[in-house]
């Protein structure tokens, strides 16, 4: 696999080894070892896999939790979104910076979350299915949000003609960043 850096030096995309001809392909989504070696440069242990399917339009995040903090590695396996990563920690030299990637089924990319971030999605597509691994539990009591749009943050959205996204009622409650939500490192 191809390990490339993003302007936030924790945040990681990964290009899998893709081995196809006339009949498919075949790739390895996954190795411990090599993701230890290549990517955390450490222990790194997954306890959780999530899979969720979107429409066209549809924004999820930007979540993340005050405790039970998790680690993601995303990727899609149908469709494609743009993927957003915010540092949130606590110190951080890049505190406030996000990372934003198109992932697809076509270019196969992953992204690799650390814990300390917020991370949400917006599809570009019809439709996009969406699989990620966690390093902690999913935890509801401790899970929070910033809203998508926050003035500071300044993400830039791949949002088409002038539309807004949908968003679920969770997410329009959601933290503005300025309002202390750090998690510290």
């Amino acid at each position: 696999m191809k390990v490339i850096d993003t302007n936030i030096p924790d945040v990681k995309i990964i290009e899998p080894d893709v081995f196809g001809d006339a009949r498919g392909f075949f790739m390895e989504t996954w190795n411990q070892r090599e993701f230890e070696e290549k990517v955390t440069k450490g222990p790194c242990r997954f306890v959780q896999d999530n899979h969720s399917k979107s429409k066209k339009g549809i924004l999820r995040g930007l979540h993340y939790q005050t405790e039970n903090t998790q680690g993601k590695l995303v990727r899609v396996i149908s469709g494609e979104v743009f993927d957003v990563a915010v540092d949130i920690r606590k110190g951080s030299p890049t505190l406030g910076q996000w990372v934003g990637e198109y992932l697809s089924a076509e270019n196969k990319k992953q992204l690799w979350v650390p814990e300390g971030f917020a991370h949400g999605f917006y599809v570009t597509s019809d439709e996009a299915e969406f699989v990620y691994k966690c390093t902690d539990y999913y935890n509801p009591k401790v899970e929070q949000t910033i809203q998508w749009d926050d003035s500071i943050l300044n993400i830039e959205w791949p949002i088409s003609d002038n539309s807004s996204p949908l968003v679920s009622e969770k997410d329009k409650m959601g933290n503005k960043f300025s309002d202390d939500i750090y998690i510290s490192n």
